[in-house]
């Protein structure tokens, strides 16, 4: 039963990729830990486990008294990271997986102009070049593209970095105390959804430059899902020569932004987490099938939500719950429609969104 259950899963997946690249689809198909009814998991956040770890050492683990609030640091990292000229290496952890490497660098260029670039260390590369307001993107086997945005697309949250008052309505932020990271002095900020709907972070600041030095997703139980650590950090007042070789006019042209009008849906999700607002709505239909899907995300800054609506009668037929690493995959019966979830979001909270899906009256 849960062979053929699995089956349908991955053909589903594999025909959605507005949802998943192809091997973000393989990856979540390949590592699911959790496959079976909505209504024996509700626990499913139990499934991923590390040791607690311990990062106030030494004279560091006592608040000082003149430390700066949880908004104030909150503010000298967006200046550094929008102002300053630097180069960060920095490595990604998941349970059960191969770090990850990551160059980061930013410039301000004499004329004011704000250059980034952000590297994939391993395999063949990734790299993703802004310019101003324009990221370009290089992927292997693939088209290079270029997309309107001030912020390049990588593992740390461009609101966190750029924009944090912005999540102020949906977190908490709550200076912790000092502490000593990749041989630096730090200060420690916890960030709490605030109606615990959603995973919470920690993050460690660098004291003299405000510059993010590690940052740690938590589960419900407070078990480490992901952390990103800071492993060299260099800090100049000139950009780094890698910016003066970019040839800005080599770069692919923008992608036209679409003119087409919003289609209108005739649901709506009765309950979302506090402060998370729909940014987008669609409509789509699966390859080879050519279903509809009536598609919505939803984001509170730093995490997105997709949901997807269609007939029951076309949906997968059952209720599934898939669990990989952070990413929460659900889909369910509600009345008429099969909703499915997809976000990186405690299963309880996707079924929540799911149940509470209500169709609205013709106006």
């Amino acid at each position: 039963m849960k062979k053929h259950f699995n089956i349908r899963v991955a053909d589903w997946l594999c025909q959605l990729p507005f949802i998943f690249k192809p091997r973000q689809a393989a990856s979540l198909i390949a590592g699911v830990v959790l496959a079976t009814s909505v209504n024996a998991q509700q626990s499913a956040d139990t499934d991923v486990s590390t040791q607690s770890e311990t990062t106030q050492s030494g004279g560091l683990n006592q608040k000082d008294g003149a430390e700066q609030s949880a908004s104030q640091w909150l503010e000298k990292l967006a200046e550094t990271v929008s102002q300053r000229n630097f180069q960060v290496s920095f490595v990604l952890s998941r349970l059960g997986q191969e770090t990850t490497p990551y160059l980061w660098r930013h410039a301000v260029l004499e004329d004011g102009t704000r250059m980034e670039q952000l590297n994939l260390q391993n395999g063949p590369g990734q790299e993703q070049i802004r310019v101003g307001d324009i990221v370009s993107v290089f992927e292997p086997d693939a088209q290079p593209y270029s997309v309107s945005s001030g912020a390049i697309h990588g593992p740390i949250p461009s609101a966190l970095l750029y924009h944090p008052d912005s999540l102020k309505a949906a977190y908490k932020f709550v200076a912790v105390g000092r502490a000593r990271i990749s041989g630096r002095p730090a200060q420690q900020l916890r960030i709490i959804s605030r109606d615990n709907t959603r995973f919470s972070y920690q993050m460690w600041l660098d004291e003299k430059t405000g510059m993010l030095l590690k940052f740690n997703t938590l589960d419900l139980q407070g078990s480490v899902l992901e952390q990103i650590q800071v492993t060299s950090l260099a800090i100049s007042e000139t950009p780094h020569p890698y910016f003066a070789k970019v040839n800005k006019e080599s770069l692919p042209r923008p992608m036209a932004s679409g003119t087409r009008d919003t289609p209108s849906h005739n649901w709506v999700p009765a309950y979302l987490p506090e402060g998370m607002q729909k940014v987008q709505q669609d409509v789509r239909r699966l390859p080879g099938t050519g279903q509809a899907v009536e598609y919505k995300m939803f984001s509170d800054g730093l995490v997105d939500v997709s949901v997807y609506v269609q007939n029951a009668k076309q949906g997968l037929g059952g209720d599934l719950a898939l669990r990989h690493e952070l990413n929460t995959f659900l889909s369910m019966r509600n009345g008429n429609v099969q909703v499915t979830i997809v976000g990186e979001i405690p299963l309880q909270t996707a079924t929540a969104i799911a149940q509470s899906l209500q169709i609205k009256k013709p106006e």
